[in-house]
């Protein structure tokens, strides 16, 4: 009979080692309610606390029905802390927007966790019969969505700042039709020390240098 693995604290890992601890990361629709609440508490941090946008919350009437998806940092499998999150929303029939999407500052390097939250964002809508995806896109990140394959429709100015509205190319996204099981993405640098000092156990059960 196997034991479960200990649960580490979550929002603390990755600043304890100094380095990324994650063997991967996993992108799903948010299921749990400590997956929302930890969601809403990065978009405070990065919209309110680093971008200025809004004074103490960044809640509005659109969260009331949106899905939220996250990144969960993870070890072999196992989720420990929300390190990136959007939402998506149905505004009309066919038409969806994504929108908040925030990545924590000590994620971003990996350079690809804010790509795979709007690869599952677009093709779970598409799912969902989805027919025109869009969003609001602050100018700085609108070459990333260009090389994800959205075009620039128009502007808006959101929160006194101007946005680019794009659209996503749909024929790019195959629906995903099980968003909460979501996929895995890999640690572009794994640290073996860091998950080491997460679960001692786990190299020594696996043995170093193949043993």
């Amino acid at each position: 009979m196997s034991m479960p693995l200990p649960e580490a604290p979550r929002s603390e890992i990755g600043r304890t080692t100094g380095e990324l601890p994650y063997t991967g990361y996993t992108i799903k629709w948010a299921s749990a309610p400590w997956e929302v609440d930890a969601a809403h508490d990065l978009r405070r941090r990065v919209f309110c606390g680093e971008q200025g946008l809004f004074v103490d919350d960044d809640i509005d009437a659109v969260d009331r029905q949106a899905q939220v998806l996250v990144a969960l940092g993870s070890v072999c499998g196992c989720p420990q802390e929300v390190v990136a999150t959007v939402r998506i929303h149905q505004e009309a029939p066919g038409t969806w927007y994504g929108s908040r999407l925030a990545v924590d500052s000590a994620y971003r390097r990996q350079g690809q966790l804010g790509a795979s939250l709007i690869k599952l964002a677009v093709s779970s809508a598409h799912a969902l019969g989805c027919e025109c995806f869009l969003a609001n896109v602050q100018l700085r990140n609108e070459p990333l969505f260009r090389r994800l394959h959205w075009r620039r429709i128009g502007s808006n100015w959101v929160c006194g700042q101007e946005h680019a509205l794009m659209q996503a190319d749909l024929r790019r996204y195959p629906p995903i039709d099980k968003p909460y099981q979501g996929f895995m993405v890999c640690n572009r640098r794994p640290s073996r020390r860091a998950a080491g000092e997460l679960f001692p156990s786990l190299l020594a059960v696996h043995g170093e240098g193949g043993k």
